[in-house]
């Protein structure tokens, strides 16, 4: 519908979902939503990103760009300006240890809405299952 709209862009958002006690999370219906739109339209994520591994993983998942609305406020209500720039430079730290325990030197390589590093960790799960590997 947005894409048929001409929407330049879509936010997956449950905002403020705890109303809606039967909604789906946004990151379930992330996937589902960025092979709808196909790289039509850009997707924006909203919902309850806490973490660098939230970022990671809605990136992962075919997101273009991650809000981040209340760690950012919290900063703020704690140490004003410096804190909003805190909170960011923990959640980019955070960001940054996934990419590297997920092998992932660039943004880039988590791409195509994750179709590239999700192939490939999909692959190498494979490979362990068929040297008989247990987890």
């Amino acid at each position: 519908m947005a894409v048929e709209s001409g929407a330049d862009g879509i936010i997956v958002s449950n905002y403020r979902g705890r109303q809606l006690d039967h909604a789906s999370a946004t990151l379930d219906v992330l996937t589902e939503i960025v092979a709808a739109v196909d790289g039509r339209i850009l997707v924006h994520f909203d919902g309850r990103v806490r973490r660098g591994s939230d970022i990671f993983k809605a990136i992962a998942l075919g997101a273009n760009f991650v809000w981040i609305g209340r760690p950012a406020l919290w900063g703020l209500a704690v140490a004003g300006q410096q804190g909003v720039v805190r909170v960011l430079e923990i959640l980019e730290n955070e960001f940054k240890d996934c990419m590297t325990l997920a092998g992932c030197t660039d943004i880039q390589q988590l791409g195509l809405g994750g179709r590239n590093w999700l192939k490939r960790i999909s692959s190498a799960d494979e490979d362990s299952l068929s040297r008989g590997s247990k987890l």
